[in-house]
């Protein structure tokens, strides 16, 4: 299928299909006239892609885990599941870490201003 019918299919901006090719995600095929070709596959790819991306995990995390996510399930892929599932729990704990920290910081902010404004009675 053309990369309107695949960005209709999955979802996925035609920009956003190109831009998953250019970051070596995926790789579509190429028809006689140069066009890109999608099949089921790559589709199914690019779902598991978009939801990966949309939770938040950096496009590199992705790149270098999908390939023992997506081709198979043998005792490599499982090697590979177990690394990119503590690197996800990795990612996971520094966000944590950073939301206690602009938590804290709104705290802060929510005290100065309640201060504020009581200063201004």
């Amino acid at each position: 299928m053309k990369i309107s019918e695949a960005s209709t299919v999955s979802g996925v901006s035609a920009r956003s299909l190109r831009h998953y090719e250019d970051e070596g995600l995926i790789v579509p095929g190429r028809l006689g006239n140069g066009f890109r070709d999608y099949c089921q596959t790559t589709i199914d790819r690019v779902l598991v892609i978009r939801s990966l991306l949309e939770s938040g995990l950096p496009v590199r995390l992705v790149r270098d885990a999908l390939p023992g996510l997506t081709d198979g399930s043998g005792a490599g892929a499982q090697v590979t599941r177990a690394e990119f599932l503590h690197e996800v729990g990795d990612f996971r704990d520094r966000l944590a870490a950073r939301i206690a920290v602009l938590s804290a910081q709104q705290t802060a902010l929510d005290a100065y201003l309640r201060a504020a404004r009581r200063a201004d009675l």
